[in-house]
């Protein structure tokens, strides 16, 4: 996938090795396990502009970073474009808990009347995604709106089967993220039910994006800017795909959330939702007032780091992230000279 950013691959390597950027390393336990992640970890960097986040998951190799890593330079040397919104609606994300625990979290949500829900967690039953649905709508009322993500757990025909049934247990879905791994599947799926189509890896860790429009295989895409290149490589793609967007995160602590904050904070249209109130999935945080949710949205802000929540990080995690980011560094030079990023063939 090509994804454009205004900073040319050198100047990234020039600005993040410079002596006077500050680099601090985060490691910070979840509150319940999600996408098998137990402790999240990064690494912010404080630019001219102010702190970026670079906290590509652990599983994705050096090639795959470099977007990463182009979003929090563009956060910390370039800073985000002018606002068209102040505050931005959001939902309450609910992982794949009991149904006790998710009607606990969906009413401690600030607010949120649209839930997005985990389901196809390996060695879950349907009747347990059924009772967590139940019991998410229970909180939200008649009027809340619920959205699901597989995260590509399944093949095409349990897609089907699996969405008729949780669209009946939520009392109707607004949309279900991701169903398949494959554009064609999703196209197929999509043609064969009457719940609306989320595409998210086929977005953001595909080779070209634009099959999904052509394929017409979703009804919505869901962004997230470290995997995409930043704000603006995202707001370019939001432009040329042309389907509604809803903004998500991509489990960052504040300083990488108040990115994605400023890309829905800037798009010209923000018909969903935004799935940006997940700094609650992590027991701490890194600034001194977390972006979080009041009254269902999420005040367009920047809370800067403060380095002392920061110092107990040990050393090992350090050298984990500072070996990370020289391997990142080292791949731009897989860069074309009109600053797109290659990333590797999947």
């Amino acid at each position: 996938m090509n994804v454009t950013s205004p900073a040319s691959g050198r100047d990234v390597v020039h600005d993040v090795g410079r002596a006077d950027v500050a680099r601090r390393a985060y490691s910070i336990p979840m509150r319940t396990r999600f996408r098998g992640i137990t402790n999240r970890e990064g690494l912010l960097l404080n630019g001219p502009a102010g702190w970026g986040e670079f906290s590509p998951f652990l599983d994705y190799d050096a090639p795959e970073c470099v977007p990463w890593l182009r979003a929090a330079h563009e956060a910390a040397f370039n800073g985000f474009p002018a606002n068209v919104r102040e505050e931005i609606p959001v939902n309450v994300t609910v992982p794949a808990v009991g149904p006790e625990r998710a009607e606990e979290i969906v009413r401690d949500s600030g607010g949120c009347t649209t839930a997005k829900v985990k389901i196809a967690e390996p060695g879950q039953s349907r009747k347990e995604e059924k009772d967590r649905l139940a019991a998410v709508r229970n909180a939200l009322g008649p009027n809340g709106k619920i959205r699901i993500d597989a995260n590509a757990a399944w093949d095409q025909d349990t897609a089907i089967n699996a969405i008729t049934e949780l669209n009946r247990a939520a009392g109707g879905l607004e949309y279900v993220e991701q169903p398949c791994p494959t554009v064609p599947e999703l196209a197929a799926v999509r043609r064969r039910v009457t719940v609306p189509i989320a595409a998210d890896e086929s977005i953001r860790r595909a080779e070209d994006p634009f099959e999904v429009v052509r394929a017409n295989a979703a009804d919505v895409v869901v962004l997230k800017v470290q995997p995409l290149g930043g704000v603006r490589a995202c707001l370019e793609l939001a432009e040329a795909i042309g389907i509604p967007v809803v903004v998500s995160s991509a489990l960052e602590t504040s300083v990488g959330l108040a990115a994605g904050v400023a890309l829905a904070a800037a798009l010209p249209q923000l018909p969903h939702a935004c799935g940006l109130a997940t700094a609650h999935l992590l027991t701490s945080d890194v600034v001194d007032s977390p972006l979080k949710p009041v009254n269902g949205a999420i005040t367009v802000a920047r809370p800067p780091a403060n380095e002392t929540l920061l110092e107990t990080v040990t050393d090992d995690v350090h050298k984990r992230w500072d070996d990370r980011l020289t391997a990142t560094l080292h791949a731009m030079t897989q860069f074309t000279n009109d600053g797109s990023v290659k990333t590797r063939e999947k």
